[in-house]
Order: C-alpha cells, then sequence, then structure tokens
C-alpha cells in the first residue's frame, strides 16, 4: 500500500516542481511508467485535499523572513472534522 505523506510545490521561474513523499510497498520501480502513474496520482490527491481545505479556516502556525516571507499554515484535512466540530 502507498501512503502519501508530503507534497512540497517549489514555483520556479521556469518550471514548477513537485517533492512528493511517500512510503510504498516497492511494488513498481523507478522510471517506469507505472511508477510516475502512482506518484501523479498521489500528487494530485494531495493538492485537491489542500485546495479543498483552503476553502475552510486556515491558521497562520509559523512565520518567518522581512522582505522574502514564508508562512506555515496548518489546515484540517477535508475529510476530518475541525477541533471544533469534533468537540461538539
Amino acid at each position: 500500500m502507498t501512503q502519501l505523506q508530503r507534497v512540497v510545490v517549489e514555483m520556479k521561474a521556469e518550471e514548477l516542481v513537485l517533492r512528493v513523499l511517500y512510503r510504498s510497498d516497492g511494488r513498481s520501480n523507478p522510471g517506469t511508467k507505472a511508477r510516475a502513474r502512482e506518484v501523479s496520482e498521489m500528487a494530485r490527491a494531495g493538492l485537491r485535499d489542500a485546495l479543498e481545505a483552503l476553502e475552510g479556516r486556515v491558521d497562520v502556525v509559523g512565520v518567518s523572513g522581512y522582505d522574502v516571507r514564508e508562512d506555515i499554515l496548518s489546515l484540517p484535512r477535508p475529510y476530518e472534522p475541525s477541533e471544533a466540530e469534533a468537540a461538539s
């Protein structure tokens, strides 16, 4: 079973880079079409979940920088209840 753990999006002037971290059962080998399909689908699903989560409550949980800034957002997963919903 393959389990997505992280998708990092890096936007460069000439390209868009996605770093996809996941646990795998090791069935597909690097460089194969099967591996490309597997990783692409995981990235799509993770990005869809992130976009859906951005529609709800967004908490800024980390901030750094002055001229160039990096904020870290914490979002509930779309299929998980928020803390307020879980408490009620």
